[in-house]
């Protein structure tokens, strides 16, 4: 067989790198479960036009045809796709499953996603999103508007402690937006926000011409847009400076002072439960028509090259059936995204990629049965032990062992002993009473260099 060939876009972490992501993974679960949000998990698959009718997201949507096939489905009636997020599933979650949850339902969800986009640092074809939410039965309290990004930052401030750099989440509320933008005489005010979205990516002057050529807006009109958006801050002095922006164009609407209400209860409350971790930032759009309030992108400090790794919103109509409406809000996290910053920049490791703490070696193979019966009496007390493969010399079984990071080695015998490998202290051992220190029973993820 031919050496196979990478697939760009999937990533698969060696072990060393597994330990990583399942830690950073455990982490945000058990901050999400202290929270009071309960794990759920929906289909990896959506018909096509549910995943499609909010938003530009149709060349992000993997199509599957095989399935479509065997459901009997004519190609032109209904097309399935893989999910791309985990936001529009878990809407028709609710909606399929209203009648059996208690409202407000809050919730986690860790699953992979597949989005068709160009692969490059930080942005893959099939990665890990975790992700929480808050929906409501016909109406939902903005409070929650502010719970939601301080969970999400005690989540990612639990990682601190391995080596995780600070972050920044980033705010903003559509309503200030559409507001300000209708204020100036903008109508199609999700297209500017879309153009508003690419700031980062092509620079003020090209948003500019966009908003121009696509969304019919004056020179004046982009010019008070791009003003806006350079807008930012950590405390409630960005209000008033984009109320005098809007009195400055005579842009004030009911619309912008709701907005500018809300945000401003946002910055003060994170200002008081998480100062310095919650930034205003007037050019936060959100390029997905579905969020209606609050708005959310999240930085590494230090990274912030890498993109948002944790995005979000409010939206008031994503789950409705035309009877009722389910409001939510919520945030993403693009785990993979993380770690692969974390492992590429070198910023964390694994003290071991295996979770053996003891190699039990093998003196001969008539004697395995006995090497056998040590590991077994380890694993019931819970020391995750494994058995050397052959019964080589016990150099050979040493090196085996310090291959794969092991850190203990022991020998069977009239008098068991186990011996630390990396200092080469050998003591005497009773399978039924000995343990390694705490520190060595599983792996850990610590700083690099630690």
């Amino acid at each position: 067989m031919a050496r196979p060939t990478p697939l760009s876009g999937f990533p698969e972490w060696l072990p060393d790198g597994r330990v990583v992501e399942q830690h950073v993974l455990e982490a945000l679960r058990r901050t999400f479960e202290l929270h009071g949000f309960a794990g759920i998990e929906t289909r990896a698959v959506e018909p096509l036009d549910q995943l499609l009718r909010k938003g530009e997201t149709s060349k992000e949507v993997y199509v599957l045809r095989r399935l479509q096939a065997e459901e009997g489905e004519d190609a032109s009636e209904k097309q399935l796709g893989l999910h791309f997020d985990l936001t529009v599933p878990f809407a028709r979650y609710v909606l399929e499953n209203a009648g059996r949850l208690a409202f407000p339902f809050k919730r986690y969800q860790i699953q992979k996603v597949w989005r068709g986009e160009r692969p490059q640092e930080g942005r893959f074809r099939e990665f890990v999103q975790a992700d929480i939410d808050v929906v409501g039965a016909g109406e939902l309290p903005y409070h929650y508007e502010v719970e939601l990004p301080l969970v999400m930052a005690e989540a990612l401030g639990s990682l601190r402690a391995i080596g995780v750099p600070e972050v920044r989440i980033l705010v903003n509320n559509r309503k200030v937006a559409e507001g300000f933008y209708r204020g100036l005489g903008l109508d199609d005010v999700e297209g500017v926000l879309r153009q508003v979205d690419k700031l980062d990516k092509i620079g003020p002057d090209a948003v500019a011409e966009l908003l121009v050529a696509e969304q019919g807006a004056t020179p004046e009109q982009a010019k008070a847009c791009l003003e806006l958006a350079a807008i930012s801050g950590t405390d409630a002095s960005v209000v008033e400076q984009v109320r005098a922006l809007a009195a400055s164009y005579d842009a004030v609407t009911d619309l912008l002072e709701t907005g500018l209400g809300e945000l401003r209860a946002l910055v003060e409350a994170a200002a008081r439960r998480a100062p310095g971790v919650v930034v205003a930032d007037l050019k936060i759009a959100r390029g997905l028509d579905y969020y209606t309030g609050s708005v959310y992108e999240t930085v590494l400090v230090g990274h912030e090259q890498l993109g948002s790794i944790c995005s979000g919103g409010r939206y008031d109509t994503l789950a409705s059936d035309g009877k009722n409406t389910y409001p939510g809000v919520g945030l993403s996290i693009g785990v993979s995204r993380l770690v692969s910053r974390l492992l590429s920049a070198g910023l964390v490791t694994a003290t071991r990629g295996v979770p053996t703490a003891v190699l039990v070696a093998v003196t001969d193979e008539e004697t395995r049965e006995a090497s056998d019966a040590v590991a077994a009496a380890l694993r019931a007390r819970g020391v995750p032990a494994d058995v050397a493969p052959t019964a080589a010399k016990f150099g050979k079984q040493i090196k085996y062992a310090d291959r794969r990071g092991i850190p203990f080695v022991w020998f069977p015998g009239e008098q068991d002993q186990v011996k630390d490998i990396r200092s080469g202290d050998q003591v005497d051992a009773d399978a039924t009473t000995w343990e390694p220190p705490a520190a060595d029973l599983w792996p850990r993820v610590v700083p690099a260099g630690e």
